[in-house]
């Protein structure tokens, strides 16, 4: 068997998302800059596509800007959103953000601006104290903060935030990464000022995302020439992989999450009867978002792990895939306060909508038995 458990790294592209790439390709492939009828055809589907967006993001205005995924939509909203305003600004951001934000927030601050990074508690939920006492003191031109963890699914109070940041710094910027929240877990698109989201990790193809920007807010462009995107992202569009983006929107079952909690619970259970002293790292996984469990195995690397479990046909990871080559503890559960000794033995867990309860429970088998064989051996 093949239980495929690292969703949160990317999806298996379903049925109807292939199907409708593919038909862009071979009858949609016009440019949807061109004026005939079948050029206008092609841009009516990105259009369709961006209200899909919003109406799940539960807005009836702003503009939705297609971009390559959710690390280039994270990259313009900070440098975007930075840059249309005059001088040094103050940038608050989590002290365990994505790469795309945290790298682009450190950035910034090389170029003179100011940075704050909000520390966070062991269930991954921020420092509220130290957030209070920021916003009153020196209130941030932006603040960036992630819906959902994505090593340890980790989930943001975002009312709570908004309405702190609307009565102590107004004038803030409140983006949101959404990459591993979008259809997943509900948002009000009403209480933030932009919105990143990636095809990718919803069944859909990678390539393509998109960063909602609420009416009124300025950016500077990141990428010029053509003027696609209301000149906010040159380039010809990718109508193929906004195709599968849409179909993706359109086929997610809104039951879904509730079926991966579900899994994701057993998978929980599963492995904390198998694994003796099993450290769960983050929120307990019933307050957690309902596909993404982080796990410790004492005495055992993550590492060592992960290749076990993958002979078995296991597919899981040690943290971010976006930083897993480089061989290094994770550095958003050191943040958290967990031991580097702890740490340095997590796997993540991550499920989508086309996982089952036969793959569950078949992880949780080889992962029990797994751990066994190498709990006895140490590292020299």
């Amino acid at each position: 068997m093949i239980a495929y458990l690292d969703n949160s790294a990317t999806t298996r592209p379903s049925q109807p998302v292939i199907e409708a790439m593919t038909q862009a390709m071979r009858e949609g492939f016009y440019n949807p800059s061109s004026l005939y009828a079948p050029a206008m055809a092609a841009e009516k589907a990105l259009n369709r596509c961006r209200a899909a967006i919003q109406s799940a993001l539960k807005v009836d205005q702003g503009r939705v800007i297609f971009t390559s995924g959710g690390t280039e939509a994270n990259n313009l909203a900070l440098f975007g959103g930075v840059g249309a305003m005059h001088g040094p600004q103050h940038v608050m951001v989590s002290a365990v953000e994505h790469p795309s934000v945290l790298a682009a927030a450190q950035a910034l601050e090389k170029e003179g601006h100011r940075l704050t990074l909000l520390r966070v508690d062991r269930a991954g939920q921020l420092d509220w104290e130290q957030l209070e006492s920021v916003l009153t003191r020196d209130p941030p031109a932006l603040v960036s903060v992630m819906q959902v963890n994505n090593e340890t699914g980790a989930v943001s109070d975002i009312p709570r935030l908004s309405a702190m940041l609307r009565a102590l710094a107004p004038q803030a910027l409140l983006h949101v990464d959404g990459v591993q929240a979008f259809l997943r877990l509900p948002i009000d698109g009403n209480l933030v000022d932009m919105y990143t989201l990636s095809g990718h990790k919803i069944m859909g193809p990678k390539g393509i995302g998109a960063l909602w920007v609420r009416r009124g807010v300025r950016l500077l462009p990141r990428q010029i020439g053509g003027g696609q995107e209301g000149e906010y992202r040159s380039g010809t569009e990718n109508t193929p992989g906004i195709a599968g983006l849409l179909a993706a929107i359109q086929t997610m079952d809104p039951q879904a999450p509730a079926a991966m909690m579900a899994m994701k619970l057993r998978l929980a259970q599963g492995l904390l009867q198998r694994v003796p002293g099993l450290v769960i790292n983050g929120p307990d996984p019933k307050l957690g978002a309902p596909h993404i469990l982080n796990a410790s195995f004492p005495g055992v690397r993550g590492e060592v792990m992960l290749h076990a479990l993958e002979g078995e046909g296991v597919y899981v990871s040690t943290g971010s895939a976006c930083s897993s080559k480089k061989r290094k503890v994770s550095g958003v559960l050191l943040s958290m306060g967990i031991p580097a000794g702890v740490a340095e033995g997590a796997l993540r867990f991550s499920l989508a909508a086309d996982n089952d309860c036969a793959q569950i429970d078949y992880a949780c088998e080889k992962a029990g038995a797994l751990y066994q064989a190498l709990k006895g051996f140490r590292r020299k």
